[in-house]
């Protein structure tokens, strides 16, 4: 859904979810049960097409450098995770990584003003850290569960290539996090609420976060 249809939200203020998550932890898949439960809007790859269009470039140049550690700074530090840097085009359909990440906060913080919403990852919750009804969340797991989980959505076929895989993507995701804000991805005083999703099954992962928009006042 993308509006505020749901009961227990409709006559409220707009309040957001932001869902950061290690790479196989379950984030996602908590950040769109969250949504649906509530009846709210849910945003991932999706903030990707709309800020591109509020940045007017094409969307899958976003999608090429999706929490990824700005492509200049690579080269002027060095900076290798174990892969070949992908080499991003310019021209009249690319923007700067400045510009990419400008996009993206404006078009979280336009629509923040409108509607509730869930939103994965892309340090959304330091972009909308002066929202006053935000819930910040980080979501985590053992590794032997991210391998099962990644294993299981087809993302990699032996353990030792998703257990890879899986390392790689947080070391994208926490050096992206860390150099577009002033605090540390992953770091507990980041987030209102972190959750080992392996203690728990989604369902109740779920509720749980229910239990404390209600505590909050967001939720009937």
């Amino acid at each position: 859904m993308d509006n505020n249809s749901s009961p227990s939200t409709s006559h409220r203020p707009p309040f957001v979810i932001t869902v950061g998550r290690q790479f196989g932890s379950g984030g996602r898949e908590l950040g769109k049960a969250l949504a649906d439960a509530l009846g709210i809007a849910y945003y991932d790859k999706e903030l990707l097409v709309e800020s591109a269009k509020l940045a007017g470039v094409n969307p899958e140049f976003f999608q090429k450098k999706d929490e990824r550690f700005p492509t200049f700074l690579q080269g002027l530090f060095s900076f290798s995770m174990g892969v070949t840097p992908m080499c991003y085009y310019t021209g009249a359909s690319s923007i700067s990584d400045d510009g990419l990440y400008k996009s993206i906060s404006d078009f979280l913080r336009s629509v923040a003003q409108e509607k509730s919403f869930v939103v994965v990852g892309r340090s959304s919750d330091y972009i909308l850290r002066d929202h006053p009804r935000c819930v910040n969340i980080f979501v985590h797991a053992p590794m032997a569960d991210c391998v099962r989980r990644i294993m299981g959505r087809n993302d990699a076929l032996a353990a030792d290539k998703a257990e890879a895989m899986a390392r790689k993507t947080n070391k994208w995701r926490a050096d992206y996090y860390n150099f577009f804000t002033d605090k540390t991805w992953g770091d507990a005083k980041s987030y209102d609420l972190t959750l080992d999703s392996s203690r728990l099954q989604m369902k109740d992962n779920v509720e749980l976060v229910k239990a404390y928009l209600r505590l909050r006042g967001f939720i009937d």
